[in-house]
């Protein structure tokens, strides 16, 4: 996964701030845990704090799993902006939509759009570990401070 200066998918959309929780919430871990180690801690800390250890390691294994079947079967690599950019690029926003179409319950549209991502035989899966991890994020909202729903760019995580 590349950074937001190699244009094709980087391109501005909108804004964070623009997203539901769950989306905002999808594009930050995103970008953390394409910015290396440090920040992928930051993702399990967050995890596990808001839903215990081991539904936090199992959300993680799926979004670990999630982010490196994208990059292994992914049509091209996807674009993110920096970890703080308030930003929301095209990439970014595809993906976030694709985690809340199969959180909200539409599988057949979730399927559509993850074949924008993936390979079409991948899709499935694709689809199967964007669904753990969603709602995941959703369980995680129930929790969240009303504050991170009106300023998702504030914090890392939904809580």
């Amino acid at each position: 996964m590349k950074t937001a200066q190699d244009k094709r998918g980087g391109t501005s959309v909108g804004f964070i701030s623009e997203l539901d929780g769950i989306e905002a919430a999808t594009v930050i871990y995103l970008r953390l845990w394409c910015d290396g180690p440090e920040s992928q801690t930051q993702v399990w800390n967050d995890l596990a704090a808001a839903l215990g250890p081991a539904h936090g390691r199992k959300a993680l294994k799926s979004f670990d799993e999630l982010c490196k079947t994208c990059s292994r079967y992914g049509r091209r690599q996807l674009m993110r902006h920096s970890v703080t950019c308030a930003c929301l690029g095209s990439d970014e926003a595809c993906f976030a939509n694709f985690i809340a179409t199969v959180v909200y319950g539409d599988r057949e549209d979730a399927m559509l759009i993850a074949t924008l991502l993936v390979r079409p035989d991948v899709a499935p899966l694709i689809t199967s570990l964007a669904s753990d991890f969603g709602l995941a994020l959703k369980r995680m909202s129930l929790s969240a401070p009303r504050d991170f729903v009106e300023n998702p760019t504030k914090r890392s995580a939904l809580h």
